[in-house]
């Protein structure tokens, strides 16, 4: 077994981002560890287990794009739900032997930098001691848990749970009196998919959801084997050049330069023949940019979403005359039968706004209408500190003594979205001011996740032994991100690509908003140019 001073790398977390680097680091000839603070592979996956969970990009862009892993996998669903993509992990796990280098129940709690080495001390929950070269961390940008300030939570005395911590061996909610607090992505799902079984319902809704038709279709094995054999490669190769990351890509038009009646077709189109994240994704280049034609397209989805509610109380709580934000200031939610559920007798929406929640009860929740609805069940559908907050959440220390908590709370700033200065040799993936969140997780991990070991392998083949982000290269990254956002319609009242659903969070653009193709090119550039931002060294002598 390799001893804790041996150690090349250190990963923390095991969900996409983490097997990749496990598996393309072993294969460069490190010693690599992973530690995961779940019971098992899969990062949000693991935790995200709830009635409803699925993922909402499509296969087979959703995954590896290695043709060793995908060639003898199949898929059953366009859009898998999260048993699916654990079957999937699994598959990747036996296919790579990853299990054998995961270390599972290891919480990373802290790290402090040794100069004197050029190494990482890091500790995890048990107490147990690592001293890694480097420190990865694969953490995503969502894994840490937000849970609003609520009184009286403790004194409720039935179950409650985080969508993101849901019990593993499930909960039985059929028949049962629930209520869901937050209308974001994982409230959607396990509405629509609780409304039918529970005996009472209750939604608690801060703001509207602009939730798009999802198009779930099955996939057979024929329908799969013709895939592979005529499409794979070329997905592929499509995703490392569209905007997002995914086999489409944006509208090479303005919406201004179209008529009306072309921009509603247009809308229709896209409605009809695709759905899902396609409605922002794959339309108009300006859609995020211009405000009279995005107010338009929520027009639209209005007019297609109204006559599904029958409830004309509802119909203005869910699909308000005024848009609440910008289609596309919060990441899209994908829908089956979210809307239908309210019609249901026993299904009711409280708005947050008009109506919010006092306090919990022993039985249940206390309105400010005064009425205390009485549930067996309270899920919080919440949401995440997202983009920093997986990282922040480890006590990690400086070469200066300053915490990275510390550091970030006066805005964030890295270098490329995958380092920042006086942390030397730890990098970050799938996180802040990155493409992470607007664009599929796989594309943006395997983008970054090669440039990464490339940089590892450069330091080790010039026997070098440390690399840390200079303070002026991640002031101009920063200006980079700034100006990417700069002129877009971002700035919603719970945006969490900007930090506000937080309370207390710096406001601030936290995302890359210049698409894959160019985030590679300008981090290929500064590999090229010598890794031109950074300072490398050895045992503290510049090179």
């Amino acid at each position: 077994m390799t001893s804790s001073s041996d150690l090349d790398v250190l990963i923390v977390g095991a969900g996409f981002a983490g097997l990749f680097e496990l598996h393309h680091l072993r294969a460069m000839g490190c010693t690599v560890k992973v530690f995961e603070a779940g019971g098992d592979i899969g990062g949000v996956w693991y935790h995200n287990r709830y009635d409803g969970a699925r993922v909402d990009s499509v296969v087979p862009v959703y995954e590896f794009s290695d043709e060793h892993l995908w060639k003898d996998f199949d898929w059953s669903q366009r859009y898998p739900d999260w048993k699916e993509i654990r079957r999937y992990f699994r598959y990747v796990d036996e296919k790579l032997d990853l299990r054998k280098d995961i270390v599972f129940n290891r919480k990373v709690v802290s790290a402090r930098w040794n100069a004197d080495k050029d190494r990482w001390y890091v500790t995890s929950q048990d107490g147990s001691v690592v001293n890694p070269r480097f420190l990865l961390l694969c953490v995503g940008n969502n894994s840490k848990i937000y849970i609003p300030d609520i009184a009286g939570m403790d004194r409720f005395r039935g179950e409650c749970h985080h969508t993101a911590r849901w019990p593993q061996e499930g909960l039985e909610l059929d028949g049962k009196r629930v209520a869901v607090i937050g209308t974001g992505a994982s409230g959607v799902q396990i509405v629509q998919d609780l409304g039918p079984r529970a005996s009472q319902l209750t939604v608690f809704q801060r703001t509207p959801n602009i939730a798009f038709p999802m198009r779930q279709q099955s996939i057979d094995a024929e329908t799969s084997r013709r895939m592979k054999e005529k499409v794979y490669r070329m997905v592929y190769r499509r995703r490392r050049q569209t905007y997002g990351g995914h086999v489409y890509d944006l509208y090479p038009k303005n919406s201004t330069d179209a008529t009306p009646e072309e921009r509603y077709l247009f809308f229709e189109d896209l409605w009809n023949r695709c759905g899902g994240l396609e409605l922002v994704a794959a339309n108009y280049k300006d859609i995020r940019r211009n405000q009279e034609v995005n107010d338009e397209l929520y027009a639209f989805w209005r007019a297609k979403v109204l006559p599904r509610i029958h409830r004309t109380d509802v119909q203005n709580i869910l699909a308000p005359l005024h848009s609440p934000h910008p289609i596309g200031a919060k990441r899209a939610s994908l829908e089956v039968s979210y809307y239908e559920t309210f019609n249901l007798p026993h299904v009711e929406l409280v708005d947050l706004v008009q109506n919010p929640i006092l306090n919990f009860t022993e039985n249940g929740i206390l309105a400010a209408d005064g009425r205390e609805r009485p549930f067996d069940v309270i899920i919080l559908a919440t949401g995440f500190d997202a983009m920093t907050g997986g990282i922040i959440q480890i006590d990690i220390e400086g070469t200066d003594g300053i915490s990275i908590s510390d550091k970030w709370a006066k805005g964030v700033r890295t270098n490329l979205g995958m380092m920042t200065s006086n942390f030397p040799n730890m990098f970050f993936m799938y996180a802040v001011q990155s493409p992470a969140a607007l664009a599929n997780g796989p594309s943006v991990i395997e983008a970054q996740g090669e440039w990464i070991n490339a940089c590892i392998k450069s330091m080790l083949d010039d026997k070098l032994t440390r690399i840390e982000s200079l303070k002026d290269a991640e002031e101009e990254w920063r200006q980079v991100v700034f100006e990417s956002m700069s002129g877009s319609l971002f700035d919603a009242p719970t945006s969490v690509f900007m930090g506000r659903n937080i309370p207390g969070k710096k406001f601030e653009p936290l995302l890359y908003f210049g698409g894959i193709p160019e985030y590679t090119r300008l981090c290929q550039e500064k590999m090229k140019d010598g890794y031109a931002g950074f300072l490398r060294s050895s045992v503290g002598v510049p090179s």
